[in-house]
């Protein structure tokens, strides 16, 4: 299933008529409209110089979590750790910011720019405990692929 989903990110990738927030949605769409289990696929990007996530292109559900403190939830503690955190059980944890009631599991995958953490792709899943080390060798990869672009 990745092997097809890497080759149409490539091809996103070398449009050259789209800017990098236009390539960053169309990965968005292409992951959540391809992964069954995918159901929330987004960026945050670090905020500036302040300690904190902002929302970059995303596809699925509305969020209210546009700004996340860095440490806090999944997403902020990647921000903090530069590591990928995979969340077999969101209710199992205690740091979980909640963006739906459906939301069953999480993965976040630290994003790194010339050995920086920028930012990471955050999935959302309905489904528990799907995300396996192939999904992270995967994530690991489309991150490297956007970074080239930013």
């Amino acid at each position: 299933m990745f092997d097809t989903i890497r080759k149409s990110i490539n091809e996103i990738l070398d449009d050259n008529g789209d800017n990098a927030t236009k390539k960053m949605q169309d990965i968005c769409n292409l992951l959540r409209d391809n992964v069954t289990y995918y159901d929330w696929v987004g960026f945050y990007f670090k905020n500036g110089d302040r300690r904190e996530l902002k929302l970059g292109p995303y596809a699925g559900e509305p969020t209210d979590h546009t700004i996340i403190p860095f440490g806090k939830g999944i997403c902020g503690q990647v921000a903090v750790s530069n590591e990928n955190f995979v969340v077999p059980d969101v209710s199992a944890q205690d740091n979980y910011i909640a963006c739906s009631l459906t939301v069953k599991s999480e993965i976040v995958v630290p994003l790194f720019k010339n050995g920086e953490n920028i930012g990471q792709i955050d999935i959302d899943s309905n489904t528990p405990d799907p995300f396996t080390q192939e999904d992270e060798r995967f994530l690991e990869w489309v991150n490297q692929k956007v970074a080239e672009i930013l």
